[in-house]
């Protein structure tokens, strides 16, 4: 099933999410679905809240960056809990489906550490760099209430305001189904 993507200002984005209890089938159903939707708007990430779950899963897969370090990167993260971030911090210009048509250069660590659980169920320790380390920042950031353009300067917010008030309020154009905030 293809989920719609929360667009920005919907309140489950700006959400703690909360870790899931244990494995299921629903939980495995989850997992695919949110592979099809990601696969459907053509994203390389999707955390849980972006189609308004308030849980603690995300799912990655690099391979459409066409980066040969990216074709291994198909991955399920099920409560995750990045240990360490370190290395200089990089800029590279990020987007969001949830926020779609907004494209900023954000800073981030070059390198984390990061506990999960897999699809499996299976507990892991790894170590991320680069483009990987970028995405799952991107993606964990979901999970703890935070986007991508919390990270801007006050100055770069106001510039884009408009454009997110419009996203918001459902004036953009996507390919994608999307779940706008309650108007009231």
């Amino acid at each position: 099933m293809i989920y719609p993507i929360v667009a920005y200002g919907h309140p489950v984005l700006k959400r703690k999410a909360k870790d899931i209890e244990g494995n299921s089938e629903e939980l495995q159903q989850l997992i695919t679905d949110m592979f099809e939707t990601m696969y459907n708007a053509n994203g390389i990430g999707l955390a849980a809240p972006q189609i308004g779950k308030d849980i603690r899963l995300f799912i990655t897969d690099g391979t459409p960056l066409e980066d040969e370090s990216m074709k291994d990167f198909k991955k399920v993260f099920i409560n995750p809990e990045i240990i360490e971030e370190e290395g200089d911090d990089w800029p590279y210009e990020e987007g969001c489906l949830s926020i779609p048509g907004v494209h900023e250069e954000i800073m981030r660590s070059e390198e984390l550490t990061i506990r999960y659980f897999d699809e499996k169920w299976q507990e892991k320790t790894e170590r991320f760099s680069g483009m990987k380390a970028r995405i799952i920042q991107h993606e964990y950031d979901h999970i703890e209430g935070i986007l991508f353009t919390d990270h801007l300067s006050a100055f770069k917010k106001r510039l884009l305001k408009s454009r997110l008030t419009n996203i918001s309020k459902g004036a953009v154009s996507v390919s994608y189904r999307m779940i706008f905030p309650d108007k009231k």
